[in-house]
């Protein structure tokens, strides 16, 4: 449903936010309120599901795609993917609270209660898996359930108890992949999975760099999303490294199974070098600079690879 951690910050606390004292500012009014449970959604990660859905759909269809389905399929997961991201939220609030970077989110400011986001977050999943279910099929709707369950009781626990979370949450970041598709053809197959490996793997160089930039505030959190034993970042560079080599070749291969032309293969070879080469850089060194580089750079890969993807299987003409 969404990425591990991915888009959730873009640095690690300033030195002056962690000496601020962060107070509960109440509950929100008006405006106010309905602006933190916008926040709640995280629109920035649900606005990427719902990109990487709409443009899966768009693959899946061979470019043929109506409006009409390409709607139902947008509205749908972003509805979900928001009350999965929401009822996260909820989970994690007492650890939101002692985390610097989500102190101020809506639950620990106190501008929402912990039951509003619970019953908020709880409807937008049965809404947004229903109208799929309604306008699509059982098939979208149950792969979007089953990716905020996921995410929320699978990948959420595990984020306290073990560094394996990382690659599990990496499912449910990689879904609407398989949602969109599946809203197109009816069917899982090697085309949607695919499509589902290219957004797993771009997921983890992206989620590494960000979990060692914040691994003192997820350490104070007791959140396992770097090794305990790796105190100089070892282990951490080298899969950085391991997951960007593969995520290259696995990039080409909707050319390579006509899913795509040249134009997206020629796109997805120079994304994927550049990352790859700055990947590298960072493992070198594991300096703060470079990991940003990684983080900010995997941000932007995303989107456009996506856009290549996407004008490779219009129609022309």
């Amino acid at each position: 449903m969404a990425s591990a951690e991915a888009s959730s910050s873009d640095a690690p606390p300033r030195a002056a936010a962690e000496t601020a004292d962060v107070r509960a500012s109440g509950p929100a009014r008006g405006g106010e309120r309905v602006r933190a449970f916008y926040e709640l959604t995280k629109p920035g990660i649900a606005g990427f599901v719902m990109m990487t859905a709409g443009v899966s759909y768009f693959v899946g269809a061979a470019g043929q795609a109506a409006l009409l389905p390409v709607l139902h399929t947008l509205l749908g997961t972003v509805l979900a993917t928001g009350g999965a991201l929401a009822l996260n939220q909820y989970l994690e609030r007492d650890v939101d609270r002692l985390m610097f970077r989500t102190r101020r989110r809506p639950i620990p400011s106190g501008r929402v209660k912990p039951v509003e986001a619970l019953l908020f977050g709880s409807v937008l999943i049965a809404v947004g898996t229903g109208y799929l279910f309604a306008t699509l099929g059982w098939l979208p709707a149950a792969l979007t359930l089953f990716s905020a369950a996921a995410y929320n009781l699978a990948y959420t626990p595990l984020k306290s108890r073990s560094y394996s979370a990382t690659l599990v949450g990496a499912i449910p970041g990689a879904m609407p992949a398989l949602i969109g598709w599946s809203a197109a053809t009816g069917t899982v197959t090697l085309g949607g999975l695919v499509l589902f490996a290219i957004a797993f793997l771009w997921q983890l160089p992206h989620v590494l760099a960000l979990a060692w930039l914040l691994r003192e505030d997820y350490a104070r959190a007791g959140f396992y999303l770097t090794p305990p034993a790796d105190r100089d970042g070892a282990i951490i560079a080298r899969q950085m490294v391991l997951y960007t080599v593969a995520l290259l070749p696995v990039s080409l291969v909707p050319t390579l199974i006509n899913l795509t032309g040249w134009i997206y293969f020629t796109g997805a070879l120079v994304l994927g070098a550049v990352l790859l080469v700055w990947t590298i850089q960072a493992a070198r060194s594991m300096e703060r600079v470079a990991l940003r580089k990684v983080f900010l750079g995997s941000l932007g890969y995303q989107p456009l690879l996506l856009g290549f993807m996407l004008i490779d299987t219009l129609p022309r003409g």
